[in-house]
């Protein structure tokens, strides 16, 4: 395997120790090479550093010993234990350990790194754009949605030295949160997917969110390039952002005079065929693209990856014919068939917010089904503008399921506002919510499952998930 640290090489990274050489019970090569990076023990492989890294529910520093007996080739810790082990590496902080390492990484990387923000369609849009950028290079990325204060750093000190690639997500809940992660990637380019209502609460405003994600750009190095969509709300917040970081804007979407134009669109349940046409800066020849999954936000996402290939210039032709193996993740809009292949399942329940929440709608809206019905669950950090953003799903929900089931005090207002003819149920949580929506499935319906994490509406899709046949109901 390739070797990521040497051990010389973290300490230097991070001003640590090793404790003193010495026989351990555990292994004798002490001197051995660092191969991947690990924070949780129950997924840690042979030849992993472990950094036992302290949270408010948990503390690495218990789980050190255990690291040891699976073969980590090295543990991070600021307090051994009472261990003594040469494979122990002390430093003064975990957490700053790993960011230490994170600069370390930055510093020696000879390719170029890709950044990317948005209210929603992060992690979708970094995950189109690995597969792009694979077909040019060896790429690495972050894994799920590692897009916060350990994930971005973790991101970091796992990017090898070799590749000719690096994607980084960035996400936020507060002002002032994007910035110093942004910093530490240094991106070459920078990708904002949308700016939407995700975080309100916290944040008071759209205009104070298009701000948050517009500090991506002071991270770009003179003359780099931000891909930004060209429907976003707060154009003067962003054209000041990048023109204070001398930033190059590239919009991309739908617009007439965009870098990256969506053109020739036809979408369907199967999925979508469309074209992206360069221009200006970006000007290349013009890619076809399919994606085998449904949803013009899916389109919207791809066009957005396509534009961040031709900035970092990477082969565009080949990244489009990548797109076509693009699959959504589980709970990032994943179709199946559950039910003994009765029953359509989209699968959004990872996270909403109101334009994801939209987007979700529109896609059921287009499966063939005999019935659609949507199970809602609350979209949360939205603090006192909860009550509208949930009334304002009311429209497109009825427009786009027959029966819609909800749980959650805020899905109450979308609920009691829905036409009689469309309330399914409502109950106070996804788990009591369950059952009332298996009974009224029937057979050929199309089921969308959509809420905000803290919803927990992968009970939901578990229930889902374990029905069997339908009758002919």
């Amino acid at each position: 395997m390739t070797v990521l640290w040497t051990r010389a090489e973290l300490q230097a990274a991070t001003g640590g120790r090793f404790m003193g050489r010495q026989v351990d019970r555990f292994r004798n090569d002490c001197a051995a090479e660092i191969t991947g990076i690990s924070i949780d023990t129950r997924t840690l492989r042979t030849g992993d550093l472990f950094i036992a890294l302290k949270g408010d529910s948990s503390d690495g520093h218990a789980h050190i010993a255990t690291a040891l007996e699976k073969g980590a080739a090295a543990v991070m810790a600021h307090d051994g234990g009472g261990l003594h082990d040469a494979r122990i590496l002390l430093v003064d902080d975990t957490m700053a350990g790993l960011q230490h390492l994170a600069l370390a990484a930055r510093a020696r990387f000879a390719g170029k790194v890709v950044a990317i923000t948005g209210s929603v369609g992060k992690t979708t849009t970094k995950d189109m754009l690995r597969l792009c950028l694979q077909a040019t290079g060896p790429t690495h990325a972050a894994e799920a949605s590692y897009n916060n204060h350990w994930g971005v750093p973790l991101t970091l000190a796992r990017l090898p030295r070799d590749a000719a690639f690096c994607i980084s997500e960035i996400g936020m809940n507060h002002p002032g949160e994007i910035l110093p992660l942004a910093r530490m990637v240094r991106p070459d380019v920078a990708v904002i997917t949308t700016i939407g209502s995700a975080h309100l609460g916290h944040m008071g405003s759209l205009d104070a969110i298009a701000r948050e994600k517009a500090s991506l750009m002071a991270a770009l190095p003179a003359g780099g390039i931000a891909i930004i969509p060209d429907d976003a709300h707060g154009p003067d917040i962003l054209a000041h952002a990048g023109q204070q970081a001398g930033a190059v804007l590239w919009p991309a979407g739908t617009g007439a005079h965009s870098a990256a134009r969506l053109t020739q669109l036809r979408t369907g349940a199967d999925g979508s065929d469309f074209t992206v046409v360069f221009a200006g800066p970006a000007a290349r020849p013009d890619v076809a693209v399919h994606l085998a999954a449904p949803g013009l936000h899916l389109v919207r996402n791809a066009v957005a990856a396509l534009a961040a290939c031709a900035a970092v210039g990477a082969n565009v032709q080949a990244a489009a014919a990548a797109l076509g193996a693009f699959e959504p993740g589980k709970g990032r809009g994943a179709l199946t068939r559950i039910a003994g292949g009765d029953i359509t399942l989209l699968d959004e329940s990872y996270n909403a917010s109101a334009a994801s929440v939209r987007a979700a709608l529109d896609v059921l809206r287009h499966i063939p089904a005999s019935r659609r019905i949507a199970v809602l669950g609350d979209m949360r950090e939205l603090g006192d503008f909860s009550t509208t953003e949930h009334g304002t799903l009311a429209e497109p929900a009825a427009l786009s399921a027959d029966l819609v089931f909800c749980c959650g005090p805020h899905m109450k207002t979308l609920f009691e506002a829905l036409p009689p003819d469309r309330r399914g149920a409502w109950a106070p949580t996804a788990a009591a919510l369950a059952p009332h929506v298996c009974a009224a499935l029937r057979k050929g319906d199309a089921i969308v499952v959509k809420g905000s994490l803290g919803s927990r509406m992968r009970d939901v899709i578990g229930t889902l998930e374990a029905l069997g046949p339908m009758g002919e109901g």
